[in-house]
């Protein structure tokens, strides 16, 4: 009877997300449906008053608007801006040199932001009316930042390893020290990417003008503040100076003494910065308590414990099931955003990881780039619509175009993610 429930509750959710209901709220009503006829409506109302409570009261989320806070200043200050023109004067005179300063740029910001949107926005800004200038490929370019911009929810400190970890109770500095080698590497994938397709074909990526050396060594300004801030919240966690919430406040803190400093932030600024935090903050925060009351009803419906046996009892070795898990992620970030897909799955598949023997650390790291790869790709696309806003007359369909330049990139992160797990865990292993 329960497991009957529980699909029907799926089926619900769906249906709502069809309607398009915002994310948070569709799980917070589905859950709610399911559990109040499973068990009663006094305790579903008990469980969505405590568990919404519990999750925009909870110290452990507040890592999530520090971190988001961090990089909204980091963005009006203009980081985003200089760490891309420092990475313009070293990489641009090379054939595709543009783009190839453009993934660096990304995967600078990625570092201080934790936001695939705010990635793709600020560098899309900067970026895109340079290589127009050019007469760089629009697909090319476009494609270029919106894959990019995926580096955020990689790259530490980043908002969706923050969820991962408390949803799992892993260990938030863990995984964000994971992510580090792999936004490395799957940056330096899409530079190769960027390097074959223009060796292939000057004409997507000409080159630019060649800096002196004393620019090149002027525009290093702009990745000292970057490198700065990550080593002051990455080497904090790692050194076990504070926690990652503790992090948070101090990686915001130095955002803001860096931008006063170089006076780039004023009042205005300041206030548009604190009103875009709130917004992001308040959404994924629902999104959080959305998805622990659609996981209260689906762990009475036991449907991830039975899912969880039964994929694990199949005659196929764990290596196959887990790619099993990471097409229906794949296909399922076509259609949902990835944190909102993520949270809606993580109870089914992270105890069949679990019982499969995979390191959980690991797991989220695949889960993570898995994701990425929803962000950018049709009908969804996150990352594409907020180019298209950047880039009001390029159509979408061009943008489309230019990101599948790049998705073989991620498929060869992922192989080379599951031969060498150390890829991942090697950073986090140091801590133990």
């Amino acid at each position: 009877m329960s497991l009957t429930v529980g699909l029907i509750g799926i089926m619900v959710l769906l249906f709502l997300l069809f309607l398009r209901m915002p994310i948070g709220f569709a799980m917070a009503l589905a859950g709610f449906a399911g559990f109040s006829n499973i068990v009663s409506v006094n305790a579903a109302l008990n469980l969505l008053a405590k568990d919404i409570f519990a999750t925009f009261s909870s110290y452990s989320l507040t890592v999530v608007p520090l971190f988001v806070f961090m990089g909204y200043i980091a963005f009006q200050s203009g980081m985003g801006q200089r760490l891309y023109y420092a990475t313009y004067r070293a990489l641009g005179h090379y054939r595709g040199g543009l783009t190839m300063a453009t993934i660096a740029g990304c995967a600078g910001f990625a570092a201080i932001c934790g936001s695939t949107n705010a990635t793709a926005a600020t560098m899309g800004t900067v970026t895109i009316p340079e290589m127009r200038r050019y007469n760089y490929d629009l697909a090319l370019a476009t494609g270029a930042v919106a894959a990019g911009g995926t580096l955020g929810i990689l790259i530490p400190p980043s908002s969706v390893f923050i969820i991962y970890g408390i949803m799992t109770e892993q260990s938030i500095g863990k995984l964000f020290l994971a992510g580090v080698l792999p936004g490395i590497l799957l940056s330096v994938l899409f530079i190769l990417t960027i390097y074959v397709i223009c060796r292939r074909n000057p004409i997507l990526g000409p080159p630019g003008p060649v800096s002196s050396f004393k620019e090149v060594l002027l525009s290093l300004t702009g990745i000292g503040e970057t490198l700065l801030l990550f080593c002051l919240v990455m080497g904090g966690i790692f050194f076990g100076f504070f926690t990652p919430t503790e992090a948070g406040g101090v990686g915001a803190f130095g955002a803001m003494v860096i931008a006063l400093i170089r006076r780039q932030l004023n009042w205005k600024k300041f206030f548009v910065a604190v009103e875009d935090t709130v917004q992001t903050s308040c959404m994924i925060l629902m999104i959080v308590a959305g998805a622990v009351i659609f996981g209260r009803f689906l762990s009475v419906t036991r449907i991830p414990f039975e899912l969880a046996s039964w994929v694990s009892g199949l005659p196929l070795p764990p290596i196959a099931i887990l790619g099993v898990i990471l097409m229906i992620y794949a296909v399922g970030g076509l259609f949902m955003d990835a944190l909102a897909f993520m949270m809606l799955t993580i109870s089914i598949f992270f105890p069949v990881a679990m019982k499969l023997g995979f390191d959980p650390i690991w797991f989220g790291v695949l889960i993570i780039v898995i994701t990425e790869i929803g962000a950018i790709t049709p009908p969804v696309g996150i990352n594409v619509f907020v180019i298209k806003g950047v880039a009001k007359d390029v159509p979408l369909e061009v943008i489309f175009r230019g990101i599948f330049f790049f998705l073989p990139a991620y498929i060869i992160c992922m192989i080379l993610l599951i031969i060498f797990p150390q890829i991942a865990l090697f950073l986090p292993n140091l801590i133990r």
